[in-house]
């Protein structure tokens, strides 16, 4: 399974503890260069063992989905296109969007805890979720936190 993944994924994890989820759930994931370095000014040295760094190979298309995009998100696109990715794990809109329309699956940071519980890796997800809102500063609107919740069946 090849699955690529822009910097707020990752971030928002590993805020909370919870990074190795990714590693769990598979095995490896692909960033770009920009997302390794995105994690490095945001105090994550080194990327985790089962993280590869890969460039993309089509640097002009990634220059013109940086005039629309930021720089990991553009990278981590057009890698996941030319790597034939399985999932694209992206949280922006603008970039679910193009890759939705690019004919990628595309997840975001919800679809990591929401997979991990399907999988039997942890128990819920709404510890994980209200961590990120609280300590990552994770946004998310209270309809889709209520829907998300309700659809893990796991809404108080």
């Amino acid at each position: 399974m090849i699955v690529v993944s822009d910097t707020s994924p990752i971030l928002n994890l590993a805020a909370v503890d919870k990074l190795q989820l990714l590693g769990d759930l598979y095995g490896e994931i692909v960033i770009p260069p920009a997302v390794a370095q995105e994690l490095e000014r945001n105090g994550i040295q080194t990327a985790p063992s089962w993280a590869r760094i890969v460039a993309a190979q089509n640097q002009e298309e990634v220059r013109y989905l940086r005039e629309q995009l930021d720089p990991g998100e553009a990278e981590a696109i057009v890698i996941a296109g030319e790597l034939g990715a399985d999932v694209l794990l992206v949280d922006e809109k603008r970039g679910r969007r193009i890759a939705a329309n690019r004919g990628l699956e595309v997840t975001g940071l919800l679809g990591v805890p929401a997979e991990a519980k399907a999988r039997g890796l942890i128990p819920s997800c709404k510890p994980i979720l209200d961590s990120m809102i609280r300590i990552a500063g994770f946004s998310i609107g209270d309809d889709l936190r209520t829907r998300y919740l309700r659809g893990l069946n796991e809404l108080d």
